[in-house]
């Protein structure tokens, strides 16, 4: 049995995704503030407050999942442009910090103390980096998809979006040689049937993590940096990586 620690999204808009991982395991994720917690733990889910400008922060939600969490060996972090262009629709100075804060230092902040945690441990792990993409203006103006029928995100958005791509190509690459961490990229993307379903997608990283933590040799550099379309067959090989 496996426990997951979902990072990018609070609660209680991360539930139908988190609830999509459950997939007979427990949850530990970020929640909002004043939130009553009763009714996720109920179903598995647990969560702590989470500043995203706090490396702190991010060490102590780490450590409180590990100790929560008896089983913890599947981490997700996920970032989610769709609903991040909901919350920063225009590009104004005053939101400019705020965004900051929510879609870049949190999961470099994150990552960093992630990574060292588990370089203590070296406990078999496999990590998730799950973006839900959202398009920008100029991706919807050459998209060879004219029935796109989406507002296109805000620049910060979209800079965020390219930088969260950015963030897991390049750690995917890195630290592919550990033999404890494997790693998965996904990419659901507007055209995708799990876009809109959240808690299919969430079933599907579940699944997919379970297939990698049962392999019997670790992947290779190009496995792990390679972006998987959710929805893609599963197997119990890598076939699933091609």
């Amino acid at each position: 049995m496996s426990d997951i620690l979902l990072a990018g999204k609070d609660l209680p808009d991360c539930l139908e995704f988190a609830e999509g991982l459950l997939n007979t395991k427990k949850i530990f994720t970020c929640a909002k503030k004043d939130l009553d917690l009763s009714p996720f733990e109920s179903e598995g889910i647990y969560s702590c407050q989470w500043n995203r400008s706090s490396a702190i922060s991010s060490r102590s939600f780490i450590i409180k999942a590990e100790t929560t969490m008896q089983e913890l060996n599947q981490y997700v972090i996920y970032f989610d442009s769709m609903y991040f262009a909901s919350k920063f629709e225009l590009d104004k100075t005053e939101n400019v910090s705020v965004a900051l804060d929510t879609m870049f230092a949190s999961y470099q902040f994150f990552i960093n103390e992630l990574l060292l945690r588990l370089e203590q441990r070296k406990d078999p792990v496999v990590l998730s980096f799950v973006l839900r993409s959202y398009p920008s203006k100029f991706e919807t103006l050459h998209s060879s998809n004219k029935n796109v029928n989406l507002v296109p995100s805000s620049n910060i958005v979209n800079a965020a979006q390219s930088a969260f791509i950015s963030l897991a190509e390049n750690i995917s690459t890195l630290v592919a040689d550990k033999p404890y961490l494997s790693i998965i990229l996904a990419k659901c993307d507007h055209t995708n049937e799990m876009y809109n379903d959240e808690k299919a997608l969430g079933n599907w990283v579940s699944q997919t993590m379970d297939s990698v933590n049962t392999q019997k040799s670790h992947q290779s550099v190009k496995q792990a940096s390679t972006w998987l379309k959710p929805g893609a067959k599963v197997s119990s090989g890598f076939s699933f990586f091609k």
